[in-house]
């Protein structure tokens, strides 16, 4: 592997963990502060933010590392071979599918479903009080979980590469 590409694969091991820091604070303690509200304001708030990360850093980051993870992916599948390659391997797909795909099948549609909601409509207190909360909290949850495993698994495969590089010089 090239410098370059182990820098490029370091690098990526912070974005996972940036990612799951992300959603790590919605399903810790945003989401939670957002229901406490009584509804108003948490679905006023909840539209803003679904309206806002659009514009900023963080989805960049978390549409670059999809990117990312197939190439990823596609490298480790072709070119690494042992444990190593395989913990690289599953580190891509785990955030191509636990953490991409979730957000793609499960989050986003929740999020449209609020967008489109009158504030001060019961039935958007409702859904937004016995559907959207603990759902999207529960998926933003196992976003949370495959970003920081994607971490690591990243790391270990790194490190295990190196180590096994370093035995055989």
């Amino acid at each position: 592997m090239s410098t370059t590409l182990f820098v490029v694969m370091q690098l990526s091991i912070l974005a996972y963990a940036l990612v799951a820091g992300v959603f790590l604070a919605f399903s810790d303690f945003i989401m939670r502060s957002l229901a406490i509200t009584g509804g108003v304001g948490g679905v006023e708030a909840m539209q803003a933010i679904n309206r806002e990360v659009f514009r900023w850093i963080f989805m960049t980051l978390f549409l670059g590392m999809a990117g990312l993870s197939l190439f990823i992916a596609g490298y480790s599948w072709v070119e690494l071979n042992g444990p190593a390659g395989m913990l690289i391997f599953v580190s891509a797909l785990v955030y191509l599918i636990g953490c991409f795909g979730v957000t793609v099948i499960f989050n986003v549609p929740m999020n449209q479903a609020l967008a489109g909601m009158e504030l001060s409509s019961e039935a958007t207190r409702d859904y937004w009080l016995q559907t959207y909360v603990p759902r999207w909290t529960f998926w933003n949850s196992v976003r949370t979980g495959a970003a920081a495993l994607s971490a690591a698994l990243l790391l270990f495969g790194l490190l295990w590469m190196t180590q096994a590089q370093t035995q055989q010089v």
